[in-house]
């Protein structure tokens, strides 16, 4: 045993990442685990600072509004603070069916099944509804919660190039007609904030008989009439099988659905892995979804102050130069191409008090390194303008490359 101990210890010593993270923290430019020690707004206080957060996936700026706050008080005080068990046996409460109910009306489906997060949807979903003789076919910058459901399902897998349309024909035009054959494809993605191309990859699972599964965890609350999601905003929520969604995002808790037709979420209740064998989601959290998705559908106004925000900040970034690639989201890219110059561009911005995100390989090539920019809602004019003024003279002072303005 204490052979393979050490044997395991001096693998973790070669990994990529750690020699990478070591580097990091040698130089004093480490990004990641910096503990926030406040509620997650716009402003944020670490080490005792405020810092403008610009890294956060709560889209609407939910995560403290006080309604939702009271709700998780009061299921905490009828249900407790967890459930003590799977769905499956004990740990079914009657809000899990009002939340999977609401939900499925809201995005337009016939059902919808609640997990405990959103990554355990798309591993036991994927898993579960495909098998040694079906296929799988994936956006190569799908997230990696899909990409796990793929290593768990015996299906054979194939990826296709981002957003690439003739690459997806090409995959599809490979694959016996006959064969049961699974689109998944993230609404929204999550690092370039592009969106899939629905309309087209619709087509194309029309005309070589193949479903299709969205990943929405990006684009419920964002995209769509009411923030119901990218199918509803490309009006093709009847031609989508499976749709996926987070509460971690937009809806301001912790868990995850599958909204699809009855008898898919009959099955899954009975085969997916993930959700069988995993603790239901805490009263707290499904209490605190069901009154942020209850906020959603009352204040549209949330949603459109956001789509009106993004346009102010990706004119703002582009306007200095800085490529942010197609997005129309949120989630703004802002490419560095350079992983050392990623981390020090994101340590000297939370040195003048903006929080950022780097994203370096392996997650992405080396050089296609980037800073995302995430807004909220809740921010301001002011706070975009800081942001990016200072981003700018970051960028002058790393010579990343600006383009002619």
């Amino acid at each position: 045993m204490k052979h393979y101990i050490n044997k395991l210890q001096e693998k973790v010593k070669q990994g990529y990442l750690l020699k990478t993270a070591n580097i990091a923290k040698a130089n004093g430019i480490y990004p990641y685990f910096r503990p926030i020690e406040s509620e997650q707004d716009t402003e944020v206080i670490i080490s005792g600072q405020k810092v403008l957060m610009f890294g956060s996936n709560s889209y609407l700026g939910l995560t403290n509004h006080p309604l939702i706050k009271e709700a998780s008080k009061k299921a905490i005080d009828k249900y407790g603070t967890g459930c003590a068990g799977s769905r499956f046996l004990n740990g079914t409460l009657d809000i899990h069916i009002e939340l999977e109910n609401k939900l499925a009306e809201f995005i337009g489906k016939e059902a919808a099944l609640v997990f405990s997060t959103g990554f355990q949807v798309n591993l036991g979903v994927i898993s579960a509804l495909t098998g040694r003789t079906d296929y799988l076919i994936f956006d190569e910058y799908n997230h990696a919660s899909i990409i796990d459901g793929g290593r768990l399902s015996f299906a054979k897998t194939f990826k296709f190039k981002h957003n690439n349309m003739p690459d997806l024909e090409r995959l599809l035009q490979s694959l016996p007609k006959d064969g049961l054959k699974l689109i998944v494809v993230d609404g929204v993605f999550s690092m370039e904030g592009d969106i899939a191309n629905l309309p087209e990859i619709t087509a194309l699972a029309d005309k070589y008989n193949a479903n299709i599964m969205v990943d929405d965890a990006h684009g419920l609350g964002v995209l769509g009439d009411h923030g119901k999601g990218t199918a509803d905003y490309f009006g093709l929520t009847n031609k989508v099988d499976l749709m996926m969604g987070t509460f971690s995002k937009s809806l301001a808790s912790l868990g995850g659905f599958i909204a699809s037709d009855k008898n898919t979420i009959e099955f899954l209740k009975l085969n997916a892995r993930s959700l069988m064998f995993s603790a239901s989601a805490t009263p707290a959290s499904t209490a605190s979804a069901l009154a942020a998705l209850e906020i959603i559908k009352n204040e549209p106004e949330r949603i459109e102050r956001l789509r009106l925000l993004t346009k102010y900040a990706i004119e703002k970034i582009k306007a200095k130069g800085f490529d942010v690639g197609p997005t129309k989201t949120p989630i703004i890219p802002i490419f560095i191409r350079d992983d050392t110059k990623t981390f020090m561009f994101t340590n000297l911005l939370f040195q003048e008090g903006v929080f950022v995100n780097p994203v370096i390989s392996p997650a992405v090539r080396s050089e296609a390194s980037l800073i995302r920019f995430s807004l909220m809602a809740t921010h301001t004019e002011e706070q975009i303008d800081y942001a990016v003024n200072k981003m700018f003279e970051i960028a002058q002072k790393l010579d990343v490359p600006l383009s002619a303005q």
